[in-house]
């Protein structure tokens, strides 16, 4: 069979008609992702493949080391086309890894290129990509308005004056930019470079941070500004999710204490992120917020490429957590105050699929279908059969119908073909159960379902 053919993935006539008739015409709602805005504003061009591509992707720095890459050619002073030519000769090797279709897919979409991309054919890759990248429609706003874009999470530090999504406001850009609330550091009390951060904060607030509550303060007047800029998410990473309630005096301690430098214990760093967790729910709900939790993700395992390369360098990997119960007790301790926000849980480890999504619907309300959100399948689960299970464990537990649907979570202007490719996935997952009788063939209803799901649904969720 032919790779990437205008079929690719879809096996039977009803997922084919679902894709091409239905998922392959709507807009793009990437609710939360890395994109900096400033290179939207600033309508940023890139000058090879390289730059687009490669700068900033984990993923495929992740392929180039375990294809024993030298890190010279990874993050190193290599040249951009020395990188490149790293990358192709890996990239081959990568059968099975979903790497090895979304980079085709980008190749295809925006290049126009109908080969594979291998060591061979790199330096065609590389003349071609250089050649388009000088169109105006190869800029960041051009790349995103060939994706039919029509909105942009980006995620952002409460500190952050927001600038360019304001001016990007102004500036009459048809694509939807708007500022995601990421306040981890300011829970994050166990942490280094927690009191500097506190002190940041504090001048973004416009107030001295001198107890619990001003932090608590300081944060609900960051949630306030970054609403009255268009903000509709928050979005909290978690190694773990913590649940242990603390009194005002001890929470005073603690806070205290972390200012210091001094180490907190596991039971303190808890109690602490528990408080300000639970104070930052409650705002999300009064202004109408989307709650994004992430959790069980090991964050920087290798000390030795930590201290070389810092956080964010691509060698993260999937933890297992006991997060099962805590999440349970934050979300009832919202719910009984009635202040739980719309939430979309996400956890790295696939093992936990079906607790997540019996949890969902527990929670569920008549605020909105699927108010409690089972997230896309996540980063390590973000593949072919981490969807696939991901879309099964929640149709069988839940409604599948109000799933919100994809999100790129990634720093590349390239990355919007992740949406075609969970596109043609979830079509592909409905035309085998129609195809198995295990649902009719009413292809209009089938039809609007894949609308709703590719991006109707997270138009409605996040008030756009």
């Amino acid at each position: 069979m032919p790779f990437l053919t205008e079929n690719f993935l879809l096996q039977t006539n009803v997922a084919q008609t679902l894709y091409h008739n239905h998922a392959k015409k709507m807009p793009i709602y990437d609710y939360h992702c890395h994109i900096d805005p400033k290179d939207i504003y600033e309508d940023r061009r890139f000058q090879n493949i390289t730059q687009v591509w490669l700068g900033g992707d984990h993923y495929k720095w992740r392929i180039m080391r375990s294809n024993g890459i030298s890190e010279h050619y990874i993050t190193g002073t290599a040249s951009d086309r020395e990188k490149f030519q790293k990358f192709a000769e890996a990239l081959p090797r990568c059968i099975g890894n979903p790497m090895y279709h979304w980079c085709h897919l980008e190749l295809k979409n925006f290049f126009g290129y109908e080969g594979t991309l291998n060591g061979e054919t790199a330096q065609e890759v590389w003349e071609l990509a250089e050649k388009k990248l000088q169109e105006e429609a190869f800029s960041a706003r051009g790349l995103i308005a060939q994706s039919n874009v029509a909105m942009i999470g980006t995620t952002d530090d409460p500190c952050s004056d927001l600038k360019y999504h304001k001016l990007l406001a102004e500036s009459g850009f048809e694509t939807k930019v708007l500022p995601s609330f990421r306040p981890d550091p300011a829970l994050n009390a166990h942490k280094p470079g927690f009191a500097a951060y506190i002190e940041k904060l504090g001048q973004a607030a416009g107030k001295k941070i001198l107890c619990f509550k001003d932090v608590a303060d300081a944060l609900t007047a960051r949630i306030e500004y970054f609403d009255s800029c268009g903000c509709r998410a928050a979005d909290h990473g978690l190694d773990y999710v913590p649940f242990r309630k603390s009194s005002p005096a001890i929470l005073e301690g603690i806070f205290q204490k972390a200012l210091t430098g001094s180490s907190l214990t596991t039971e303190e760093a808890e109690s602490y992120q528990t408080a300000l967790l639970l104070h930052c729910g409650r705002q999300y709900a009064r202004l109408g917020w989307v709650m994004q939790i992430h959790f069980s993700c090991k964050r920087n395992p290798n000390s030795r490429q930590f201290a070389i390369l810092g956080a964010d360098s691509g060698y993260d990997c999937i933890a297992l957590t006991q997060s099962c119960d805590a999440l349970h007790s934050v979300m009832d301790a919202l719910e009984k105050e009635g202040q739980l926000p719309k939430t979309i849980l996400y956890s790295l480890n696939p093992a936990d699929d079906a607790w997540l999504d019996t949890l969902i619907g527990a929670y569920q309300s008549d605020e909105i279908p699927g108010k409690i959100q089972h997230g896309s399948a996540w980063w390590f689960n973000d593949n072919k059969t981490g969807m696939e299970n991901q879309m099964i464990s929640l149709a069988n537990l839940g409604i599948l119908g109000n799933f919100v649907g994809m999100l790129t979570d990634s720093r590349s202007l390239l990355s919007y073909a992740r949406h075609e490719y969970f596109r043609r996935i979830l079509c592909n997952l409905i035309g085998k159960w129609v195809e198995n009788g295990e649902y009719p063939a009413d292809i209009p209803y089938l039809g609007s379902l894949v609308e709703d799901i590719c991006g109707n649904n997270a138009k409605r969720y996040f008030n756009l």
